[in-house]
């Protein structure tokens, strides 16, 4: 029996992946649906994530979706929040998942069960309509998600005790009209950020995003009008970019970051542009700037009673509102810090799931973690792994190992790009799920393929490496996931090429094919 915690993308996945191995899942979700994050409240409910109405996914549907269920060909490509609600729930109606969920349910606390050395099972504690109730499990996966506790570190802006406008985490913002004719500060630059200050530019009287890292900025849209991640995320492009050397890594990025535009001419420079962080998408910034309807500034020196002043600026900018995007505290209220401790928003766990201390290893998180990808198939590769090891089947490594790895991590040593991450909580998606995949036999052969299965094996190569190729083989294959792959490109345009003149046709994906197996070739022959 297992205890799933939420009923969000990763309890969902947890749910469904503990019913593909013939165990018991109970899902407590203490709100009255599924979708977590991606399930809009006009109101603010305590203890769930928040969003705002316009949020749409920066991932798209092909690279975002569970690896054996397709999102439907006619959704547009890049999802707003409503229709990734919408094929939650068709995931979990297609999975018969609602009726392991119990709803209106808190789970209070989880706790080792006094017999926890010898059987590893816990004690849970649920609520529901105010009376609690005591269960034992087996196992626990813990799916509560990392965007409900905001941080607003006021205690690190200097003054701001003395301002007298308003100012709010962005957690708080729904619409745009609340910044209607005012002076508006974004502070922060992240996805939330700009987005924000976008929404707020077409209505105040003027928005300032200030920033002491800098930040790269993506577009949806990237070579050729294809989605960024199904160019971007390929097998091919991984393979170059984990074996160049840091320099060429470094002025590679540099490259290609400033292609669509000079990030510096634009004040969004990265500070330290060897470091990886995680890229900003956001399709109308770069054309707010150049219309003077955001200005992009460095960080808070000092806020006064209605002003602040920027490091490096000495005039003040009269503010009326300040959005502070200033990210989320990691917390698991009902464990005890002796199961998961949390310092510095990261929780010390083998591969972001796992405690490496536990006796037994019969807890677990998902979802703790930033891929430079789509959370979803990561999460569901997660919840397969993890099912497994719940079952015996797969094993982890002495404490020792597990230990020596998590602290490598909390150093940054982590690599990707030749670079490495400044948190511990980024990670190169495409090797993560290869390694988790390797872990019980689900990552796809390319060589092995190519014997038998040559025009998939190069598609899987120097194509998008989307969640199906995890289905192709080893436990949870899936019938359906060869003709998925090779017809991925078909539902990304269906909803796109809604007008083809005669005699058209799009053969991007097979010159993509063809022309990077004939790169292949020439770096074999001239040895570069």
């Amino acid at each position: 029996r297992v205890a799933v915690v939420g009923a969000g993308v990763s309890g969902l996945a947890a749910t469904k992946c503990c019913l593909d191995e013939g165990l018991e899942p109970t899902c407590f979700e203490q709100s009255q649906d599924i979708g977590g994050l991606w399930r809009y409240t006009e109101h603010i409910e305590p203890g769930r994530p928040s969003l705002y109405p316009s949020v749409i996914s920066n991932t798209s549907k092909e690279m975002s979706a569970f690896s054996d269920f397709p999102y439907p060909e006619d959704f547009p490509v890049f999802l707003p929040n409503a229709q990734v609600l919408d094929y939650l729930q068709r995931y979990a109606k297609h999975f018969g998942l609602q009726e392991h969920i119990k709803f209106g349910t808190t789970v209070v606390s989880i706790r080792k069960h006094p017999n926890f050395a010898t059987t590893g099972q816990w004690n849970v504690v649920t609520e529901a309509d105010g009376k609690q109730v005591s269960h034992v499990f087996d196992a626990v996966m813990v799916c509560s998600g990392n965007f409900s506790e905001p941080s607003l570190p006021l205690h690190c802006f200097a003054g701001i005790e003395k301002f007298r406008g308003q100012y709010f985490h962005s957690r708080l913002y729904k619409h745009p009209e609340v910044f209607q004719g005012k002076r508006v500060l974004v502070v922060g630059m992240g996805n939330s950020g700009v987005d924000i200050a976008v929404e707020a530019s077409r209505v105040a009287s003027k928005v300032t995003i200030c920033t002491s890292r800098g930040a790269w900025l993506l577009s949806r849209v990237f070579d050729h009008g294809y989605p960024w991640d199904m160019v971007y995320n390929t097998r091919f492009m991984n393979l170059i970019r984990n074996n160049l050397p840091g320099p060429l890594s470094w002025a590679l990025l540099n490259y290609m970051m400033n292609q669509r535009l000079n990030h510096e001419n634009y004040g969004l420079q990265p500070e330290k542009s060897y470091v990886v962080r995680e890229p900003v998408l956001n399709d109308e910034l770069p054309s707010y700037i150049l219309t003077g309807r955001i200005t992009i500034k460095p960080g808070v020196k000092e806020f006064k009673e209605n002003s602040v002043v920027f490091h490096n600026c000495p005039e003040e900018e009269h503010v009326d509102i300040i959005v502070f995007c200033t990210g989320y505290n990691v917390s698991f209220p009902f464990l005890e810090d002796s199961v998961v401790k949390v310092e510095n928003k990261h929780a010390s766990l083998y591969k972001y799931v796992f405690p490496t201390h536990l006796q037994k290893h019969t807890l677990a998180v998902l979802g703790l973690i930033k891929p430079l990808g789509a959370i979803m198939p990561v999460t569901e590769m997660q919840a397969r792994w993890v099912t497994r090891v719940f079952k015996g089947l797969c094993q982890l490594p002495p404490q020792s190992v597990m230990e020596k790895e998590v602290n490598e991590k909390k150093k940054n040593q982590v690599q990707w790009f030749g670079l490495s991450f400044d948190e511990v909580l980024k990670t190169d998606c495409l090797v993560y799920m290869d390694t988790l995949a390797s872990f019980i036999g689900a990552k796809p052969s390319v060589l092995r393929l190519l014997c038998r299965d040559p025009w998939l094996a190069l598609t899987i190569f120097f194509g998008p490496c989307s969640p199906y190729q995890y289905r192709l083989e080893g436990p949870g294959h899936w019938e359906g996931a060869r003709q998925a792959i090779l017809t991925h490109w078909d539902r990304t345009l269906k909803p796109t090429r809604t007008r083809v003149p005669a005699g058209s046709s799009s053969s991007f994906p097979s010159l993509l094919i063809v022309g990077g197996f004939l790169l292949l070739l020439a770096a074999v022959i001239f040895g570069f």
